[in-house]
């Protein structure tokens, strides 16, 4: 009976260690990601965001996107005059145009946006019409999948505040901060014509 008591006291206290251990520790701890597990670490680089009075805010509606994948740059035009530039994130396998589901590339063509939604996973999104009839018979003769859901949209809903995800890391979606999104959102309109180049 008492080595059992002995060995019930030394597992309790074997056992608390490594809760502590755990407790301290784990924190410290990272994980190897996948690629569509984004690091959601670091402050964000470059510039400050429009809101701090370094541009005018956008007025009125836009009426076109130019997306440049090789410069991963989003510019906004209202007629011919550029009013807006933002640095983007693509998807986590950015070259060359997307063709099936999973493939982690970011389109490419001219779509129009066909959906605004304000309950997204990430802060605002803007969706495209992808896939477009082509590519849809593509795959069709392919036999797999084309893929869908691409939007333009901000960071993950659970980072901090002030905090973008680095490089490509979507699925197939373009990515921007959080205030630009919001900006982009308010002065966009169903049927905008977006277009994906190389």
């Amino acid at each position: 009976m008492k080595w059992r008591r002995t060995a019930l006291l030394r597992l309790t206290f074997l056992l608390t260690l490594l809760c502590l251990g755990w407790l301290i520790f784990a924190p410290l701890w990272d994980p190897p990601r996948t690629p569509d597990a984004p690091d959601i670490t670091g402050p964000l680089p470059g510039p400050e965001p429009a809101a701090t009075g370094s541009q005018k805010p956008l007025q009125g509606r836009i009426d076109r996107i130019v997306i440049e994948k090789a410069a991963r740059r989003l510019s906004v035009f209202q007629g011919e005059s550029l009013v807006r530039e933002y640095r983007i994130g693509l998807g986590f396998a950015p070259e060359g145009d997307k063709e099936r589901q999973g493939d982690g590339r970011t389109p490419e063509g001219v779509f129009r946006v066909d959906r605004l939604n304000d309950r997204s996973k990430y802060h605002l999104s803007i969706g495209l019409d992808y896939p477009l009839p082509e590519d849809r018979a593509r795959a069709a003769a392919g036999g797999y999948d084309p893929g869908g859901d691409i939007f333009i949209h901000g960071q993950p809903n659970q980072i901090e505040k002030g905090y973008r995800v680095p490089g490509d890391w979507t699925a197939g979606c373009i990515a921007i901060d959080n205030h630009q999104i919001a900006e982009l959102f308010a002065a966009t309109r169903i049927g905008t014509e977006v277009e994906i180049r190389p």
